[in-house]
């Protein structure tokens, strides 16, 4: 029910009439008078304990119940009307971030084949224009053009046959992640007839272009568990099923390898995975398994022309290590050696294999780190960065012969740029940086800090804010994630400098529940660990405060998808300690949504959250599941931001945690709702739309901050 995090949405329906009654039993609305739902008490019952949820009947996987959605978008008129009645900083804010974006931005431009690729948006477009150069610019695909007359527009999974005639893409049309993928002949500048609906877009081609292997959901869970192959000029009822996963903890994605021999399909939960391998060359064939899965054994494999190469974590290898294998022994591990062991201080993330080298991306201390292995002399390098704090990825490295490899980086204060590192002479280079308007990084300060949480655990938190500041007065939102061994890496946002010119101080909270920290971070923040997630949170944030970062009385926090657990977990355990809170497509009804099976993604999460079936699991999710512990107490200001269409986290869940949050605060403080009723876990599409929505939830914030002043 969740993958990543989106700060903010907002809703077309802005102008029903106030004197509409939403439901019966509702009454027409003023400033002062929020929404007020049917209850309906509907009884959940497990290991002897009784649940009361007045507000189930709000779950409507049709999504046309009338009565549902009148009161949704009586949420969002009563969110306007606030908006009204106070200062709009969200048209204020929208236009400064425009002004941030340069007239037009093209990306960096990427040999493959006999063709460069690249895309170019304009500074008033939504969407991307797909393009390739030989000699002469061609257009693959303008998705703005594409986006017209739709009210939500996602493309993905662009990818051009070997023999360059041919470009697949993925289109969602909802916002759901169902996926229909499209072929374009590239000469004629036409579709084919072909139509692949409810699949991911992440399709790869065969040697021959003349196939494509693609994964498909199943309908109900939207858990991705079969591959086929297509035949270009088939239907879609022709194709051939290869691999169906029967276990629904499970789920698969697919990858192609480095030298572009094999299609990897990838099957996997939280502790366990396994690999097969396609031939390019024969879609149609055999698949071959790499080796078997097995409890607490995750690995990925990667070709490396002689050799194959393993990330794994065997042998209580919690932080990874590199192993070298032959494929005579698939499925042997016993005969896989070891190239780079396993270390405390280092945990690996990632891998790129050359024929003489690998680069491998790994964490030391919470910062992110690239280190190159040498097979000639068997050293392991690491590359230096500039800054305290930053983010980084290895980008754009298609060609495994290649001399060099690409890599991005950024920080809080430094615009994302990629650069080239040289193999052979160790030289890197700038080849690509992002410009950005009205910013100057030199005017901002950024800071890594260890604070303590209650367990004596070190938790670091980086922080940015204006020069000259004065920290121990200035208002600050905290934002965290803590769930997936998702990292919070402290890359370069351009949405935050309105809040930073207002003199905000702006915090990522790297928490337990995310990797930041290495394996054994992820293992003390999920399953029967998970409060250290929200304790290590409050506990920052305690701590910035006792040490003169940030007024006690002026903090705010923020988080999205599992990040929205956060929120609503944190404020049940200290409703006084934030002014405000913006949370985001939020995972709160943890407890009646994993004892749901029907419910998207939810099985396949048992091991993060845990099994409601299993007694002990049951009762420790009860402990913290937002939903199931709002109580009398003083909440904070609170707006909570959704779709109707999220596949990640149901749109009942903040649909019903709103009002009982309203019911049971015992502050004046407001509580909205505000729903998209159009668009996914992502909010609606397209960018200037992003910018919008990310400038209503900062709106939000100034105004609960001035109300305070």
């Amino acid at each position: 029910m969740i993958v990543f995090f989106v700060i903010s949405y907002m809703n077309k329906y802005l102008n029903i009439l106030l004197s509409i009654i939403i439901l019966s039993g509702c009454i027409p609305m003023t400033s002062n008078t929020p929404p007020n739902p049917k209850k309906i008490p509907y009884e959940l019952k497990a290991h002897g304990d009784l649940r009361i949820d007045n507000y189930y009947w709000m779950r409507d996987d049709s999504r046309s119940d009338q009565e549902l959605i009148s009161y949704l978008e009586s949420e969002n008129e009563y969110f306007k009307k606030w908006r009204d009645e106070h200062i709009d900083y969200q048209s204020e804010i929208f236009n400064e971030l425009k002004k941030m974006i340069p007239s037009e931005e093209e990306t960096l431009r990427v040999k493959d084949g006999s063709y460069f690729y690249y895309s170019r948006i304009k500074a008033d477009q939504q969407y991307s224009t797909y393009f390739r150069n030989n000699a002469n610019e061609e257009v693959l695909l303008d998705a703005n053009n594409e986006a017209i007359g739709r009210e939500f527009y996602s493309v993905a999974g662009l990818n051009i046959s070997p023999d360059e005639n041919l470009l697949i893409y993925g289109e969602d049309f909802t916002g759901r992640r169902e996926y229909t993928l499209r072929i374009k002949d590239l000469h004629k500048n036409k579709l084919l007839d072909d139509e692949i609906v409810k699949v991911s877009p992440n399709a790869i081609w065969s040697s021959d272009s003349k196939y494509i292997v693609y994964a498909k959901k199943d309908e109900e869970t939207l858990i991705q568990n079969q591959i086929y192959v297509h035949e270009i000029g088939t239907d879609q009822s022709e194709d051939k099923l290869i691999y169906k996963e029967d276990d629904n903890e499970f789920n698969i994605w697919l990858s192609e390898s480095r030298t572009k021999k094999y299609i990897y399909i990838y099957i996997e939960k939280t502790d366990s995975s396994e690999v097969w391998l396609l031939d390019k060359d024969n879609p149609l064939g055999n698949l071959e398994l790499v080796l078997k899965r097995s409890e607490n054994h995750l690995y990925s494999i990667e070709d490396g022309g002689d050799y194959f190469y393993a990330l794994s974590n065997y042998d209580d290898s919690k932080n990874f290590k590199v192993m070298r294998l032959e494929k005579d022994d698939f499925q042997n591990i016993n005969n896989w050696e070891d190239v780079i062991e396993v270390r405390d201080t280092h945990y690996i993330e990632d891998m790129l294999t050359f024929n003489e080298f690998i680069v491998i991306q790994s964490r030391y201390d919470g910062i992110p780190i690239i280190e190159v292995f040498n097979f000639a002399n068997n050293s392991l390098n690491q590359i230096d960065m500039k800054d305290e704090v930053y983010d980084l990825g290895l980008v754009y490295n298609n060609n495994f012969d290649s001399s060099f490899f690409r890599y991005s980086y950024s920080s809080l204060k430094t615009s994302p740029q990629i650069l080239k590192y040289d193999l052979y002479d160790n030289t890197n280079n700038v080849i690509w940086k992002k410009q950005v308007n009205n910013f100057i990084d030199t005017d901002y300060e950024i800071k890594r800090i260890k604070t303590l949480a209650r367990d004596d655990t070190n938790v670091p938190v980086s922080i940015v804010y204006k020069k000259g500041l004065d920290l121990k007065n200035a208002p600050m939102l905290i934002y965290g994630y803590g769930s997936y061994g998702i990292n919070m890496d402290s890359g370069f946002r351009s949405t935050i400098a309105p809040l930073l010119n207002r003199g905000f101080i702006f915090a990522i909270a790297q928490i337990r529940g995310g990797a930041d920290m290495g394996r054994y971070w992820y293992e003390d923040g999920r399953m029967l660990n998970k409060n250290n997630t929200f304790y290590d949170f409050i506990d920052a944030t305690k701590f910035l405060t006792k040490n003169n970062i940030g007024h006690k009385d002026k903090i705010f926090a923020m988080g999205g998808s599992a990040g929205g657990l956060l929120m609503g977990a944190v404020i049940n355990y200290e409703p006084e300690l934030y002014s405000g809170i913006v949370s985001a497509v939020p995972f709160v009804d943890v407890l009646t949504t994993m004892s749901d099976e029907s419910i998207p993604l939810t099985t396949f999460e048992y091991d993060e959250w845990g099994n409601p079936a299993n007694k002990d699991e049951y009762f420790y999710m009860k402990t913290y599941s937002p939903y199931d512990n709002i109580k009398k107490q003083n909440y904070p200001a609170v707006l909570v931001t959704t779709s109707l269409y999220d596949s990640q986290v149901q749109y009942f869940e903040p649909a019903k945690y709103v009002p009982k949050l309203r019911e049971f605060s015992t502050s004046n403080n407001p509580v909205f709702l505000n729903i998209n009723l159009v668009g996914g876990h992502g909010g609606k599409s397209g960018r200037l739309e992003s910018l919008n929505e990310t400038a209503l939830d900062y709106s939000f914030i100034l105004n609960i901050l001035n109300n305070q002043i």
